[in-house]
């Protein structure tokens, strides 16, 4: 089953979330519009049947001797266009009964003397439940009744009907305006939608081409970078995943090519010499044995760097930290390294750290053999424990220096100066595996140029 694409996801959470939100706001405000309207109907028909029963009452005790108490408040409701009532004369309750016919009360007729309406011909028989003595208010069909007997000597129980039909239609009217609102703004809804998903999805789209492009091989892949926001910052990252790559790829073909060329050298010496062991001269087999042993010490080497490195990049390597003392592991580094070169070594503050010694020897040897092939002497070398949690060693010689050109890539692998520097027989890892070396320690070593070379190591005790 196909899943669906960014755009149609977009569009439909944007067209959810709005048509969601619309719909809650206009449901509030149809709720809100539809209590204080029917608040504003019962409290008016309210209002308008205290004024009627007030009159209605006052009329029947004025005219009660003169007149009965029904005719009375006829005459005087029928005054009232306004108003859809009903007189009913409660005290002759055997005519009324037979006024009620499927849950309604005849008006007119031969119990004219029970029942007078005006207007209304479908009184409920529901306002003979009572009480009657305060208003009784009922919603019944499409009206909202209320009723009260106008005083207890003249047992007349007024009833008036105000029709809610109108409050209805109003209120259903409000119910369609606000669905074609809501209907009207899913739509614009959808619109803004659509924009901003074609907005989002076409930078999306030209970093995921970019990403098939470098997944084939194109590492120069760039995306073009448009304003401020989060879709910017996915380009700007992509293209600097991309440049990484690019000089990843680089570094691996210049890798390749180094490794090819330093295996070839020493090989192609080995193979010559082999060839001149057939030579009956001894000191020509000597002087081959002699190479034979120079080319397979260095090529041993490289490949003890390779393989190393190789360790590196599989994450494989771990220390095993102890107790070192910093001077001591110089001077057995520079009796190894630098056997019959002036070195001079410095101490100062509290020079003990906890690390892997066979590795931090490694680094100082590293450095050691980069300062007496690369620079000149004399070699100094500072170490500073003065500082609570780091100590630092500073390698420095007094050689050339670091040329610009090589000082972004100097801890690169098969880095090397000669262009500036005196021809190496080394492999070119040595700043790579002291750097990763300082690296597992949670340290970090830097170089500069003071008058020479200048590499300084800060490790954690």
């Amino acid at each position: 089953m196909r899943t669906w694409g960014l755009r149609a996801r977009i569009v439909t959470a944007v067209v959810l979330v709005t048509l969601t939100a619309t719909v809650s706001m206009a449901f509030t405000a149809y709720k809100l519009q539809e209590t204080e309207t029917k608040e504003r109907f019962f409290l008016a028909a309210k209002a308008d049947f205290a004024t009627d029963i007030h009159q209605a009452q006052r009329v029947a005790r004025t005219t009660l001797a003169a007149a009965p108490p029904l005719l009375a408040v006829g005459d005087y409701m029928s005054g009232e266009f306004g108003s859809t009532w009903t007189a009913i004369n409660l005290r002759r309750s055997a005519e009324l009964a037979r006024s009620v016919s499927d849950g309604r009360i005849k008006v007119g007729g031969p119990d004219y003397g029970v029942v007078i309406g005006s207007r209304f011909t479908n009184i409920p028989s529901s306002v003979l439940d009572g009480p009657w003595a305060t208003p009784r208010e009922q919603e019944v069909d499409s009206h909202y009744v209320i009723s009260q007997l106008i005083d207890e000597h003249t047992h007349v129980l007024l009833v008036e009907y105000y029709n809610l039909q109108p409050l209805r239609d109003d209120l259903s009217l409000l119910r369609w305006q606000l669905a074609a609102i809501a209907g009207v703004v899913a739509l614009l809804g959808a619109t803004g939608a659509l924009v901003a998903a074609g907005r989002i999805h076409r930078p999306v789209r030209r970093v995921a081409e970019a990403a098939q492009r470098v997944g084939d091989g194109t590492f120069d892949v760039q995306v073009p970078v448009r304003g401020r926001d989060d879709l910017a910052d996915l380009a700007k990252s992509f293209n600097s995943m991309a440049t990484r790559l690019r000089e990843k790829d680089e570094q691996q073909r210049r890798f390749a090519s180094d490794v090819a060329h330093d295996l070839r050298t020493p090989v192609a010496s080995m193979v010559a010499a082999a060839d001149s062991l057939k030579n009956a001269d001894p000191s020509v087999r000597d002087r081959s044995a002699d190479l034979i042993g120079t080319q397979s010490r260095r090529l041993a080497r490289l490949v003890e760097d390779l393989l190393e490195m190789s360790r590196f990049d599989a994450g494989v390597v771990a220390i095993e930290p102890d107790r070192v003392e910093v001077p001591a592991l110089i001077d057995d580094a520079v009796e190894l390294s630098a056997p019959n070169t002036s070195v001079t070594v410095t101490c100062t503050g509290d020079t003990v750290i906890q690390a892997d010694p066979r590795r931090l020897h490694t680094v100082v040897c590293n450095l050691l053999a980069n300062a007496v092939h690369h620079g000149g002497e004399p070699i100094t070398v500072t170490v500073d424990g003065t500082h609570p949690d780091v100590v630092t060693i500073e390698v420095a010689d007094c050689g050339p220096g670091i040329p610009a050109e090589v000082r972004p890539i100097l801890f690169d692998r098969f880095t090397r100066a000669d262009s500036a520097r005196s021809h190496s027989e080394g492999s070119g890892l040595g700043l790579a595996i002291a750097r990763e070396n300082v690296l597992l320690h949670h340290g970090y070593i830097s170089a500069a140029d003071r008058d020479g070379a200048v590499f300084t190591i800060t490790l954690p005790r």
